[in-house]
């Protein structure tokens, strides 16, 4: 219930904290916008008043212009009639003309002042208009901008609102498909519980019948087994280990996949070392033309041995690959030719060791050429580093692997517990590697194109640069590789073969290895030695007919009783005659071939001693010996073939021998070999006794593991419900705010769009009156 209230409790303030931050953008916008009302209203008013002035202006210049019309027209009338007065008075002196002159000059004053400030009144009103029309044509633009505005909103409000409206959509289906996914997973959880109860009591079943066999083991140990041999380890050492072989085909398996990139690593080297002597004879000096450095010469000169250290890395890699068979043990202990291998890289790191110096020094006399710029100076002080790294990189590996060499020798030089640490090492180290030679191919490819640019170099040079490129490539690929493939199957390296003594004490030894593997040739002989048919039973209707004269005989049961513990006692008898018989013609049977044997020695010597023909021997030697034996190839046949007699207690098998042997001897023997199958058979059960309940262990234990898993995974699952139904509910409340938020901004919209549209009609109006009235005045004014 707190939990429940809790939940509420920040859903609650998740939606407050939202509404919060909505209500501030919504303050924001309610601000702005009554900004810009007020700036449009402060505009509106302003536009007003200089429509008002306008007309103001225009009414005082009509009322003018009528003044001066009627002005004009009284001037004119005027005019005429003083024009009429100076005809009448021409003939009269000059006196009466002065005064009208006068008048006639003062009036003419008066009537150019009055056509100036006309002029000047038209030159306004024509002012006024143009600046009545480019307010008009701004008016028009900003309209048709707020119109293309609008339907610019319009069509964002209809993807924003198709856009949400799929989403919901999709939003609904989502939680459709998490609502049928969270029933599955609820049956599935109820279909687990009641797994997991099955294998509770499966496993209390299994713990009390594990437990009582524990205790009857323990007695049965406790009685019969004089002291336990996996205790100490001169003991230990004496019983056979056990042999794992798919552990061995993956080794062989991973063996023969190392074996193919080391060949590629091993050619790459051979190139980058090849290629690298050329390129001393070419550069900075050209062998052809004038003697290198010596200390060049030396370098060329350990570079062309380079073959002595490299080749034996892929024929100790190979040689160990063929060592690696189904019939052997493969681990640390028993790999010999591990050893080699080590050998082999250590030759090649303290190889590289020492050409490293002359690398460095080649180097520098490329540096000290005048032709050498900064970058290519800077380019080969890195090339310097790289090699330095390289060199450092192998040795690490070179230890690694004498490490791990090392329990071939000595078998206590290293616990086992070490080796998956080394192993990881080992890997990192690999990887290294191949950074280390892509660092140098990467520098490389640089030297080169910078080198290109200088005028003397050579075709010669850029050819064996280009060949140095392609060898580093390779290198970077096959180191690569080689690393992937370790890490790949570190787990299997660093894992444990599972060989070793019983009771996980100590390590294996090779010897161990040896008497193991000649334990289990020998246990696969005596398997395929002992495998016979089963014996014929009796058919079921033959024993169904047997039974039913068995129920329908009259004879008492006490009758019926005596007679079968006489005709068993006569049964036995006969047996004991029967081996008595069987034993006495083996032997019979042995003196015949002794006999046979001695007759054809004796016939054999006669012959010689005669020195007759040698078909009269024969013929002789085939007619003494038909009376004894009618098939001569027959009895060799029999007397190789084993002979099998059956008793009360079992199977005797017998096989003869050419030897001398006494009676008593030979059935001591034959009683011997008898007694020894037996006990061959009562291990034999012992043995799959003991592995039936090795097997009911082992699934005992797994069953725990997976009742664990299904617990853990159980768990997830409820969690990931849980996680599921939150983002539902979260991704609700988001749709419907954002919903809201949009409905309110396309309402604040859609009112401010009216407003406008409002405003813009107004002054359409106005601005039509406006235009009606100038009409009106200019045609009035074109009348006059």
């Amino acid at each position: 219930m707190a939990a429940d209230l809790q939940a509420k409790y920040s859903k609650l303030a998740q939606e407050y904290s939202k509404l919060r931050a909505q209500n501030q953008v919504l303050k924001k916008a309610v601000v702005d916008e009554q900004a810009n009302s007020n700036s449009l209203k402060e505009e509106l008013k302003q536009r007003e008043q200089c429509l008002r002035k306008a007309e103001q202006e225009m009414d005082s210049l009509n009322f003018r212009n009528q003044q001066l019309a009627k002005r004009v027209e009284l001037l004119q009338e005027e005019l005429l009639t003083s024009e009429a007065k100076g005809k009448k008075s021409k003939n009269k002196g000059d006196s009466p003309s002065q005064p009208s002159f006068q008048t006639q000059s003062v009036f003419d004053e008066d009537l150019q002042k009055k056509i100036q400030e006309n002029e000047r009144l038209h030159i306004q009103f024509y002012e006024a208009d143009e600046l009545h029309r480019q307010q008009e044509a701004q008016l028009r633009a900003r309209l048709q901008q707020l119109e293309k505005d609008a339907e610019q909103h319009q069509t964002v409000v209809d993807n924003l609102t198709s856009k949400y409206m799929d989403t919901i959509e999709k939003l609904q289906s989502e939680k459709a498909r998490l609502e049928v996914k969270g029933q599955t997973l609820e049956r599935e959880v109820k279909e687990c519980r009641l797994r997991t109860e099955e294998c509770q009591q499966q496993l209390r079943k299994y713990q009390t019948e594990l437990s009582s066999q524990l205790k009857h083991n323990s007695s049965v140990i406790q009685e019969k087994v004089p002291f336990n041999d996996t205790k100490y380890n001169d003991y230990n050492s004496l019983n056979v280990p056990p042999h794992n072989r798919r552990h061995q085909l993956k080794a062989r398996d991973a063996a023969g996949q190392a074996v193919s990139f080391i060949q590629d690593l091993v050619s790459a080297l051979l190139n980058f070392h090849s290629y690298t002597e050329q390129r001393v004879h070419i550069y900075p000096l050209d062998s052809s033309i004038e003697s290198i450095s010596p200390l060049n010469q030396k370098f060329s000169q350990y570079l062309h041995e380079n073959a002595a250290y490299v080749r034996p890395l892929e024929d100790g890699l190979l040689q160990l690959h063929q060592s690696i068979t189904e019939d052997t043990v493969t681990v640390l202990e028993t790999v010999s030719k591990l050893q080699d291998f080590s050998k082999s890289f250590s030759t090649y790191t303290s190889f590289l060791q020492k050409i490293l110096p002359y690398q460095l020094k080649s180097f520098e006399e490329e540096c000290e050429v005048p032709l050498c710029t900064a970058s290519l100076n800077s380019k080969n002080r890195e090339l310097q580093n790289d090699l330095k790294a390289l060199t450092a990189v192998f040795e690490k590996l070179q230890n690694y692997i004498s490490l791990l060499a090392l329990p071939s020798v000595r078998t206590d030089a290293m616990p086992q517990s070490s080796s998956s640490a080394v192993f990881t090492q080992l890997a990192a180290c690999l990887h290294g590697l191949h950074d280390t030679t892509k660092e140098l191919s990467k520098h490389y490819s640089q030297k080169v194109t910078l080198e290109q640019e200088l005028p003397t170099v050579t075709q010669k040079l850029r050819t064996t640069n280009e060949c140095l490129l392609s060898s580093l490539a390779s290198l970077t690929n096959s180191t690569g590789k080689i690393a992937t493939f370790f890490s790949n199957n570190l787990d299997f390296f660093a894992s444990s073969a599972g060989y070793g003594p019983r009771g996980g004490a100590g390590s294996l030894n090779p010897l161990q290895a040896e008497s193991m593997l000649s334990n289990k040739k020998k246990a696969s002989a005596y398997i395929l030695a002992v495998r016979r048919t089963r014996p014929e039973t009796v058919p079921y209707t033959e024993a169904l007919s047997n039974r039913r004269i068995l129920t329908s005989s009259t004879e008492s049961r006490e009758g019926l009783m005596q007679q079968v513990q006489q005709s068993q006692e006569k049964i036995a008898r006969l047996e004991q005659e029967k081996e008595h018989w069987l034993l006495e013609a083996q032997l019979a049977r042995v003196r015949l071939e002794k006999e046979s044997q001695r007759i054809v020695e004796l016939e054999a010597q006669l012959s010689a001693a005669l020195g007759g023909d040698s078909v009269t021997t024969t013929s002789s030697q085939t007619a003494f010996l038909t009376p004894e034996c009618t098939d001569p190839e027959t009895e060799e046949k029999t007397g190789r073939e084993v002979s099998h007699s059956t008793s009360v207690v079992g199977m005797l098998t017998t096989t003869p021998t050419n030897e001398i042997v006494g009676d008593e001897e030979s059935r001591e023997h034959l009683i011997k070999t008898h007694y020894m199958t037996r006990v061959a058979d009562l291990t034999t059960q012992l043995q799959m006794s003991d592995s039936k309940a090795v097997h009911f262990h082992a699934e005992c234990r797994a069953l725990a593991k997976r009742l664990t898993i299904a617990e853990k995974s159980r768990e997830t699952l409820t969690e990931e419900v849980k996680q599921a139904n939150q983002n539902i509910t979260r991704l609700q409340d988001e749709l419907s705010t954002t919903k809201r938020s949009y409905e309110d901004q396309l309402s604040m919209m859609s009112d401010h769009l009216c407003s406008m549209n409002e405003t813009l009609s107004k002054q359409r109006e106005e601005i039509d009156t406006l235009k009606l009235g100038n009409k009106g005045n200019s045609k009035k004014n074109k009348g006059r």
